[in-house]
């Protein structure tokens, strides 16, 4: 009954035991992976998954810390790729300024030629966003065409209400779950529950209480019941409306 909007299972973390690992959401109750690509080269390692495994999808598109390695051809190489069937959205792209290991002036001139991208193949968006708020809200709306998710939100309840007054989505991961999401539990409460989405980001982010491990799809079972408490509904309640809303969301029949 679960849908883990986010996650990256061709990270090297999953070498060793990775069939093993995705064989298992099953008996989990995982129905349904994204995997997000941060690269050209994880773009391709996104599908390479999607057409294993029936139950995971894939998006396609370019990281901000790797919007250095883009070139003028890369949007088109994204484009053929965003073809494939199993492809439901371009992303994770967006601004990164806590690292900036791509500069700044690159990964704004990459971001917006990804939504220009995401526009042409009319597919949604996965935002990744870091100590970038405004300017990744001021370039999102010079592109009114294009839908998307702020992936791992974390920010306040004011920036959250600028996001859903655009008709956009948020997706929460592990950090719901940790003694200092106050601000992420107040906009779980408050925002419309559908336009709620859950993730793991795996192998990153994993929620209390197996906090520091590598995560992976099986906590969502964690995320959904904080979520859900906060909301003041049942956990499987949550599990199926963010199942719903993902799946309504990438085009998932």
């Amino acid at each position: 009954m679960y849908f883990d909007t986010h996650a990256h299972y061709d990270d090297e973390r999953f070498d060793e035991d990775r069939d093993a690992v995705l064989s298992s959401m099953a008996g989990g109750g995982v129905e349904l992976v994204l995997n997000a690509a941060c690269s050209l080269a994880t773009s391709r390692s996104s599908i390479a998954l999607a057409e294993k495994y029936p139950f995971v999808y894939a998006s396609v598109g370019v990281h901000p810390h790797d919007a250095k390695e883009m070139n003028d051809g890369s949007c088109e190489y994204l484009k053929g790729l965003s073809a494939h069937p199993k492809v439901v959205a371009i992303g994770e792209i967006g601004l990164d300024y806590h690292y900036d290991l791509s500069p700044r002036d690159v990964q704004q001139r990459r971001f917006h030629e990804q939504l220009e991208l995401a526009k042409e193949v009319a597919l949604p968006v996965i935002i990744h966003e870091r100590e970038a708020c405004r300017d990744v809200l001021d370039i999102i709306r010079q592109h009114p065409g294009v839908r998307g998710v702020y992936h791992c939100y974390s920010g306040s309840w004011e920036t959250a209400k600028e996001i859903l007054a655009m008709g956009w989505n948020l997706s929460f991961t592990g950090v719901v779950t940790f003694k200092n999401a106050r601000k992420s539990l107040e906009v779980v409460k408050n925002m419309p529950a559908d336009r709620l989405m859950i993730e793991t980001d795996s192998p990153y982010l994993a929620p209390e209480p197996v906090r520091g491990r590598r995560n992976t799809s099986l906590n969502l079972v964690y995320i959904a019941a904080r979520i859900a408490e906060a909301r003041g509904m049942a956990p499987e309640e949550l599990a199926h409306l963010a199942l719903d809303n993902g799946k309504r969301f990438f085009g998932i029949a």
